[in-house]
C-alpha cells in the first residue's frame, strides 16, 4: 500500500495502546463467552474425532485456512492424526487426499465459501463425516454438515468490522478445545508428545535418561568391601569422579574425588565406606533428562548414577551429557 492510500493520524503512545488493549479486551470476553457457551455438538464432534479410523481432514481458504493449518498441526502433535488439505487443491486432486476412514472439518466464517462446495459434497457422497465451524448456522455449510460448532455472535476487533480478528481467535480456540478434549480422552502423556517432537529445545527435554546415560562398562561400580586403592583406580580410569558401591548388586555409597580430598590424610588406611555419601543422590531411567539437569542444578553436582526400583545402579549421567544434548 502506497502512501496516497494512507490516512494515519499522528501515533500517540495512548491512542496506539488503547487500540492494543481494546483488541484484547474484546478477542477475551468473546472467548470468555463461548467458554460458557459451549456449541452443542462439541462432545458429539469430538466423539466421532475420537472413534475415526483415519484421520482429520481440516480444510478453509483465507485466514480459515490459516487457522485451519494450525488446527491440524495441533491434532497431530498432541496425538490425533490430522492433515490441511486446501479447498482450492482438493477441486483439483487433492480429494484423492481424503478417504473414507477420515473425518472431515470445514472451516468458514461466512459459511457460504464457494471454494468448500467440491470437498462438502465429496464428504455427501462417500458419506464421511463432516464437521463445519461457522458463524452463520443457517448458512449453506453448516447445514450440510454432521456436526455443528457454531460461533458466538461476538463482534470483531477490527475498528471496521471488517478484518477477521475475534471470529479468527475463537476457531483457534475452539480448535485447541478439541485437540485437549481428545488429548485427555487418549490418555496422552507427556512420554507421547516427546515421540512426535525429536526435534530442538522441546525436543532435548522430552529425552529421558535412558535416553543419554552411559550404560555397561563404563558405569564406575565397585563392591563396598573394594580396597581404596581400588576406587582410585576406578575413579581414574573412568573419569566421571565417581564410584559407586554395591553390596548384593544393590547400591550402598558414592564415593567422590571431592570425598578423597577431603579426607587425603591417611586415605589409603581407610576403608571406603568410611568417607563414601551413604545415600546418595540419585535417579530412575524413565525420568525426563530435564528433571535431571533440574537435580544437578540444585544439588550443585555433576553426576547422578542411574538406579531401577530396587536401587540397583544401571547407568550413570553427567551434566556434560545434558548440556550436549541441548537439554538447557
Amino acid at each position: 500500500m502506497t502512501a496516497d492510500f494512507i490516512r494515519a493520524k499522528s501515533p500517540h503512545d495512548a491512542d496506539i495502546l488503547a487500540a492494543a488493549r481494546r483488541t484484547l479486551t474484546l478477542e477475551a470476553e468473546a472467548l470468555a463467552y463461548m467458554a460458557d457457551n459451549l456449541p452443542e455438538d462439541f462432545a458429539p464432534a469430538v466423539s466421532a474425532m475420537l472413534a475415526s479410523k483415519g484421520r482429520v481432514i481440516v480444510s478453509g481458504v483465507g485466514k480459515s485456512g490459516h487457522v485451519g493449518r494450525k488446527i491440524a498441526a495441533t491434532l497431530a502433535s498432541t496425538g490425533t492424526p490430522g492433515y490441511f488439505v486446501h479447498a482450492t487443491e482438493a477441486s483439483h486432486g487433492d480429494l484423492g487426499m481424503v478417504s473414507r476412514d477420515d473425518i472431515c472439518l470445514l472451516i468458514s466464517n461466512s459459511g457460504e465459501t464457494t471454494e468448500l462446495q467440491d470437498i462438502v459434497q465429496h464428504t455427501r457422497r462417500f458419506s464421511i463425516p463432516m464437521i463445519a465451524i461457522s458463524s452463520h448456522p443457517g448458512s449453506t455449510l453448516m447445514k450440510a454438515a454432521d456436526y455443528r460448532l457454531t460461533l458466538p455472535p461476538r463482534p470483531e476487533a477490527c475498528p471496521i468490522g471488517k478484518a477477521p480478528t475475534t471470529s479468527t481467535t475463537m476457531t483457534l480456540a475452539l480448535g485447541d478445545a478439541l485437540a485437549m478434549a481428545l488429548m485427555e480422552l487418549r490418555g496422552f502423556r507427556a512420554e507421547d508428545f516427546g515421540i512426535f517432537h525429536p526435534g530442538g529445545k522441546l525436543g532435548a527435554q522430552m529425552k529421558t535418561v535412558a535416553d543419554l546415560m552411559h550404560t555397561g562398562d563404563a558405569v564406575p561400580l565397585l563392591d563396598a568391601g573394594a580396597s581404596m586403592h581400588d576406587v582410585l583406580l576406578m575413579i581414574t580410569s573412568r573419569g566421571f569422579g565417581i564410584a559407586g558401591l554395591t553390596e548384593n548388586g544393590v547400591l550402598t555409597g558414592v564415593v567422590t574425588d571431592g570425598d578423597l580430598r577431603r579426607n587425603i590424610e591417611h586415605l589409603m588406611e581407610r576403608q571406603p565406606l568410611d568417607i563414601a555419601t551413604r545415600d546418595p543422590v540419585t535417579i530412575t531411567p524413565e525420568r525426563f533428562a530435564s528433571e535431571a539437569l533440574a537435580i544437578v542444578d540444585a544439588r550443585k553436582i555433576q553426576v547422578l548414577l542411574v538406579v531401577d526400583q530396587n536401587r540397583v545402579p544401571v547407568g550413570i549421567l553427567h551434566v556434560h551429557d545434558l548440556l550436549r544434548a541441548g537439554v538447557v
